[in-house]
């Protein structure tokens, strides 16, 4: 009766306390950018494209005992769709119209590189979280051509395993800071503009 008892009490601070096994969160992040962006351009189109590069959708682990079972994953189809919105945007910001069709138009290029969540997988409780994400950038005018990485991270404590709509923020958060610093780079229009 006693070990029933111990094993009961057992089971409860184990889901009670820690989670023992956590789900896998699904994200669906919403990145934006940050700061203003100052217009260049005169309406001239640009192709503008949006490619998820990441081996997987898969970021990482949210850590803990079982980390195997407590997954973080935004896919790629839901990601998507929002880059390619805001990375337009960015394009009209800087003075320019995103043209899928138009010919002889400098093409502009961003890929998602890398997104990546991080935590310790051998303790029982999540204390920490860190988040990367890397763009990388291609342009292309006639035979002018430039390329940049842009990265940006974020270390999160906390003292309870992060819910969904936490990882949701903080993921948000790191993917608006990598894309607001791709069209900081004052090398981009410059180079949109020049025919």
């Amino acid at each position: 009766m006693l070990q029933r008892l111990l094993f009961g009490l057992a089971l409860i601070a184990c889901v009670g306390l820690t989670g023992c096994a956590n789900s896998p969160q699904q994200l669906d992040p919403i990145p934006k950018l940050n700061d203003p962006i100052t217009a260049v351009g005169q309406g001239q189109p640009v192709i503008v494209r949006v490619v998820d590069g990441r081996p997987s959708s898969t970021l990482g682990t949210r850590g803990g005992i079982y980390p195997d079972t407590s997954l973080v994953i935004v896919p790629s189809d839901k990601l998507l769709p929002k880059l390619q919105a805001q990375v337009e945007t960015a394009v009209r910001l800087l003075g320019f119209t995103p043209s899928p069709n138009a010919a002889n138009a400098p093409q502009l290029t961003v890929t998602l590189a890398e997104l990546k969540y991080q935590s310790p997988n051998d303790d029982i409780y999540v204390t920490d979280a860190v988040i990367n994400a890397t763009f990388r950038l291609d342009v292309q005018n006639a035979t002018r051509r430039y390329t940049g990485r842009y990265s940006a991270s974020l270390n999160r404590r906390f003292g309870m395993t992060p819910s969904e709509q936490t990882n949701n923020e903080l993921v948000g958060s790191v993917l608006s800071d990598a894309l607001t610093r791709v069209f900081k780079d004052q090398n981009i229009a410059p180079l949109l503009v020049q025919q």
